[in-house]
């Protein structure tokens, strides 16, 4: 199965169910502004299984590992052995870390770090559906804005209403659907809703009414 279709696919139940719901119709309401990002709505990532973690011990490379998640959510460093690491932050399992190195070596420093992503990927995904050229499914990217991920979209459709366009982002647990004006970011140079994206974040793009 086509992993981009499937995920297209899963995405498009979603907003199915959620304008059944009255959440994110495009005729419903939608929250003027832009929308809240950075550390206002972006959770802390928790580890998961087949994760690749990196495990730096400051002055100490012998105990300093790489190592993929098991599926018990285990890793294991040298020295202390495994370690429970699924369902944490990383900053978590460097301080569960530290304090067990610390039995052996004299104020450990610890850092970890996700070197590769399995376990989340599509949930931080950003997704463009609707009348675009071919709709995508993307990995988040630092800097990542609506125009970018509309051009990775092969832009609009000729039967477009671009300016009717939505973002819909979580925020503290809701959807809630933000206005684009994407006819404006494309055709004048408007940049006002050309807002950064966040992992997570579907663009929806409707047809006009003939």
């Amino acid at each position: 199965m086509d992993l981009l279709k499937y995920a297209m696919g899963i995405v498009t139940v979603i907003l199915g169910i959620l304008a059944g719901a009255g959440c994110v119709s495009q005729s419903g309401p939608v929250t003027e502004g832009p929308p809240p990002g950075g550390s206002e709505v972006v959770e802390k990532y928790r580890i998961g299984a087949d994760d690749t973690l990196s495990v730096s011990v400051w002055r100490n490379p012998e105990l300093s590992v790489n190592a993929v998640v098991r599926p018990d959510g285990m890793i294991t460093v040298p020295v202390i052995g495994d370690v429970i690491a699924a369902g944490k932050t990383p900053e978590e399992v460097a301080s569960d870390i530290k304090e067990r190195l610390s039995h052996y070596i004299r104020n450990p420093q610890v850092t970890v770090s996700v070197t590769r992503l399995v376990s989340n990927a599509y949930l931080t995904r950003v997704r463009v559906t609707g009348a675009v050229v071919q709709p995508v499914s993307s990995p988040h990217r630092p800097g990542m804005t609506v125009l970018d991920a509309v051009l990775e979209a092969g832009g609009v459709t000729e039967f477009a209403a671009p300016d009717n366009a939505r973002l819909y982002r979580k925020v503290d647990g809701k959807i809630n659907a933000y206005p684009i004006h994407l006819k404006q970011i494309l055709q004048k140079g408007d940049l006002s809703t050309n807002y950064e994206l966040l992992p997570g974040d579907i663009i929806s793009i409707p047809e006009r009414s003939f």
